[in-house]
């Protein structure tokens, strides 16, 4: 007898449909066999199978079972086809009754049948919708990652058993309600918080316009001068993320197993900050199964590089493509995937080896090659995709010890960058974009007009500072994002003042470190 169920496979971070075929011949010695490019975690799920099938009080027929995962060209991966192996051996066997609509089924069992976390589900789910499929079957622990996604059926199991008690009508699961994205709980408070920094009024305000505007921005100051700090207390200003985003943010996480416990949904902003050992492959993403990588776990969110000229060249330099198009695409000779890489990048080094170059209060010991070396690690190419360079200076001991004026709170910053990204999103909307960072140079063209006035300096500016065309660009998208932390709904020459004053003096990599 034959048996289809419907389930699904990520490809990348989207799902497609996968019917899970079974067959139990009258003829031949008892056998068990998976076809249609099965992973290891597959073929190994005939025993997990077997033993949950037997564990749970149904017969595992003794004759010869095969199952194919259509399509068969496509590599499947995972073990989330236990679920719908057993289903369809129940039903071929006549043990059970099939669904009477089309439903999908995934999720990964125990030897006694009950069902475990299982990933990528909240695709599979928006597949589910986009198919018109009323039902989908999956892990009672997951299931509130799937309540997010109105329009569909979300059925938790919490076992095999439980499901064939459903199916044959003994006691039916009950479906869990959808979870609307208003009632999910907002991001907890940073651990770090602008207040807590004393000085540095430069950098904090630079680091407001890099969170309205999702601009990359680079930190350069001698040791202990709070570059890490004021990195790390940049998600405390960022925007608050909207549903697509939160969707978008959700899926790399729910497909990478690094979705935390208890959350259905990621309503923060991503923070990332791998090591400089971390490989290419674990900064761009790829492997003989391609998976993401720091980048796009960072999407919507912050890429945070400390000692950024520690990184090898070559692992920097593979950030160029997605640092222009917010994606990155990985061939391998079983396709081509595509991450979204959205992400603000945020890189912070000394100045030199030792770290005191410039500085007024201690004396530099490298030799000039050394700091030249160190300054030339970082090629000019990632620099001018850089909007915004600053000089952390080190902070003086009357701010540490004396209390002076209480510095603005984290909360106050980040009403005025929610503001300002809220004219970004209405200037954007239609558009697909949610800031001003991710303008493209044609759409700067038709949504950032200058007035005469503001031209002419720009043109000097380039003259004089030797800026390339893409910096061009990006100066008019800071200038912008200034107006609109102002409230302005024009550019004026005050904004793209202050924005040509976060360039480097000229485009090489020593202009990184002044």
């Amino acid at each position: 007898m034959l048996a289809k169920v419907l389930s699904g496979a990520v490809v990348g971070l989207e799902a497609v449909p996968v019917t899970v075929e079974v067959d139990i011949a009258s003829q031949g010695l008892p056998s068990f066999t998976v076809v249609g490019l099965p992973d290891k975690a597959i073929e190994e799920s005939r025993e997990r199978v077997r033993a949950a099938i037997k564990n749970s009080g149904a017969d595992f027929p003794p004759k010869r079972i095969t199952v194919n995962l259509a399509p068969a060209d496509l590599p499947k991966i995972g073990p989330a086809y236990d679920l719908p192996i057993a289903l369809g051996i129940l039903i071929a066997s006549g043990q059970i009754i099939a669904p009477k609509t089309e439903s999908f089924f995934l999720g990964e069992m125990s030897l006694d049948g009950s069902l475990r976390h299982t990933n990528g589900i909240l695709p599979v789910a928006l597949l589910a919708r986009q198919s018109r499929i009323k039902s989908v079957y999956l892990p009672s622990v997951d299931a509130g990652e799937a309540s997010v996604i109105d329009g569909i059926g979300v059925i938790p199991v919490p076992s095999l058993l439980a499901l064939f008690h459903h199916l044959m009508e003994i006691s039916v699961l009950t479906p869990i309600a959808h979870t609307p994205f208003q009632s999910i709980p907002g991001p907890a408070l940073s651990d770090f918080d602008m207040a807590e920094i004393h000085g540095q009024e430069q950098t904090k305000r630079a680091l407001e316009i890099a969170a309205a505007g999702t601009h990359n921005i680079f930190l350069s100051g001698p040791p202990g001068a709070g570059k890490t700090m004021l990195a790390r207390a940049l998600p405390s200003i960022l925007p608050v993320l909207t549903e697509e985003e939160a969707i978008e943010v959700t899926k790399i996480y729910s497909v990478t197993g690094n979705l935390p416990s208890g959350e259905s949904l990621i309503k923060y902003r991503p923070f990332r900050a791998p090591h400089h050992t971390t490989s290419r492959i674990g900064l761009i993403g790829g492997g003989t199964h391609p998976m993401p990588g720091e980048i796009s776990l960072a999407h919507r969110g912050v890429l945070f590089l400390d000692e950024f000229p520690e990184f090898p060249r070559h692992v920097l330099e593979a950030l160029r493509q997605p640092m222009e198009d917010g994606v990155v695409s990985i061939s391998r000779a079983a396709g081509t995937v595509r991450y979204p890489a959205k992400f603000l990048l945020i890189g912070a080094s000394n100045p030199c080896p030792c770290g005191n170059y410039g500085s007024d209060i201690k004396r530099c010991t490298c030799l000039p090659g050394t700091v030249l070396r160190y300054q030339r690690r970082i090629s000019g190419p990632i620099i001018d995709r850089i909007d915004l360079h600053v000089q952390v200076p080190s902070v003086r001991v009357e701010k540490l010890v004396s209390p002076g004026e209480q510095a603005e709170s984290s909360s106050s910053v980040h009403r005025r960058v929610q503001k300002a990204r809220n004219r970004q999103l209405e200037r954007l909307s239609g558009t697909g974009l949610t800031s001003n960072g991710e303008m493209s140079s044609r759409m700067v063209k038709e949504l950032c007009p200058l007035s005469a006035e503001v031209l002419s300096f720009l043109r000097q500016a380039v003259t004089r500072l030797g800026l390339s065309a893409r910096t061009y660009y990006r100066v008019i998208k800071v200038g912008r994002t200034i107006a609109d932390l102002t409230g302005s709904e024009t550019i004026a020459l005050p904004h793209i003042a202050e924005a040509l004053q976060y360039r480097p003096r000229e485009s090489t990599g020593s202009a990184a470190f002044g």
